[in-house]
């Protein structure tokens, strides 16, 4: 598709750039001025000198896995919110629990421009098969379709053939849910022999999508796109077209958003092109997050979209960052092999290996070194064992070798 969403989408990059840090510093005073969490994370923090990179990464990271802990210190929401719970929309309980805001304003997660690029258009019929219970999802997505001007049909999840019934019956042109559920829905309507020749387009998450599943949906008339948003932060990225209707690689960040890849277990940005966990600082006036760390991997892609969107694109979701594990019966985490490497200069890249068999736990430090001697191995080993309390050998590699997928601890260990 050639059209976009807005002109946001196609701006010079280093316009973008300059708009989004002008902005920071007055949405972290506002951060530390509304939100208690936010005072207390950012308390030495002069709002006014946050106008780069270099100075955003000196910041500290807030990650996903600190919410519950957060917010049973403060709660309900560990005081991040900077918009009181009784002036907020909806509150979404996920897992943990932990709990997740929306705030009053349309198309609040931001949404609507992903499912812009993945074909929906006003006055379409949209059938949303997320959950609407507890987790944000069917709510994220409907905002974004009502926004867009769209008509929403609420299903949520199960009751498969009802589901086809009421695609068929409303000529519904677009479905929003796992790509799993699609493939259900629609082996079922072949199974019933239902008409579904009027559904068009389909924006999936939540799950991997197989080149298959997309390619056998493509060849029954319906494109599949996907998004990749949390619940906390809504919108991230998403996938974008070219005219002909192939999807292009990657995926887009949504604007009005700044993104950094870290080394896992730190806050450190990492080159691009790396594997490293996903940090964004939203600028959500309710939520605002700052260098939220989310605990999903990817990297950044180079060059921009030949959709024509100018924003950074990322590889998509590539795992989880947090590689904690334990050993001998005790946790190892990213943060650790981290520190090891940072009392080492002469280490430039270094990945955990956990190997053994049941109850006959090996770590092994895989080292990128080109001052490989005795002397070091022994600092590494001693090292190893005053961080983590526990024994581990030195392994030095070639630099290169150690594979670039944001790894840090490699669990290889075979559970019978």
């Amino acid at each position: 598709m050639t059209d976009y969403y807005d002109s946001l989408e196609t701006r010079v990059p280093a316009d973008r750039e300059k708009a989004l840090f002008a902005a920071l510093p007055a949405h972290i005073a506002h951060a530390r001025k509304n939100a208690p969490g936010f005072a207390r994370i950012l308390a030495d923090v002069d709002p006014k000198a946050v106008t780069s990179r270099t100075a955003l990464a000196q910041l500290p990271v807030t990650r996903k896995s600190d919410l519950s802990e957060l917010q049973k210190q403060q709660a309900p929401l560990g005081g991040l919110n900077a918009t009181p719970l009784n002036k907020l929309g909806k509150i979404f309980v996920s897992p943990g629990p932990v709990y997740e805001p929306e705030g009053m304003a349309a198309n609040w997660w931001r949404t609507a421009r992903a499912l812009f690029a993945a074909g929906f258009r006003p006055g379409d019929l949209v059938i949303n098969t997320f959950a609407y219970h507890f987790t944000p999802a069917g709510s994220m997505m409907e905002s974004g379709a009502r926004a867009l001007g769209c008509t929403v049909v609420p299903t949520g999840i199960g009751q498969t053939e009802m589901q086809v019934s009421t695609i068929a019956d409303l000529r519904i042109s677009g479905f929003v849910g796992t790509p799993s559920f699609l493939k259900l829905i629609v082996d079922k309507a072949d199974e019933l022999k239902a008409d579904f020749s009027g559904l068009k387009q389909a924006m999936v998450g939540g799950e991997y999508l197989p080149p298959a599943l997309r390619k056998s949906l493509g060849e029954r008339g319906i494109r599949v796109m996907q998004s990749y948003a949390t619940a906390d932060l809504g919108l991230l990225a998403y996938e974008s077209a070219l005219p002909d209707g192939s999807v292009t690689e990657g995926m887009i960040l949504d604007e009005d958003l700044l993104l950094e890849i870290v080394r896992p277990g730190t806050g450190d940005p990492v080159p691009e092109g790396e594997v490293g966990e996903v940090v964004i600082t939203s600028f959500n006036p309710d939520y605002p997050l700052i260098r939220f760390g989310t605990g999903d991997l990817s990297a950044v892609l180079a060059g921009i979209s030949p959709c024509g969107r100018t924003n950074v694109r990322i590889k998509g979701w590539m795992g989880r960052a947090d590689q904690t594990t334990k050993v001998r019966g005790m946790f190892v985490t990213p943060k650790q092999v981290n520190e090891i490497v940072r009392r080492h200069p002469e280490i430039a890249k270094a990945r955990l290996v956990i190997a053994g068999a049941t109850g006959n736990d090996e770590m092994t430090l895989r080292c990128e070194s080109g001052a490989a001697d005795a002397g070091l191995k022994a600092a590494l080993v001693a090292s190893i064992r005053d961080v983590t309390k526990l024994r581990g050998d030195i392994e030095f590699v070639p630099a290169g070798s150690l594979p670039n997928d944001g790894r840090v601890i490699d669990d290889i260990r075979k559970y019978d």
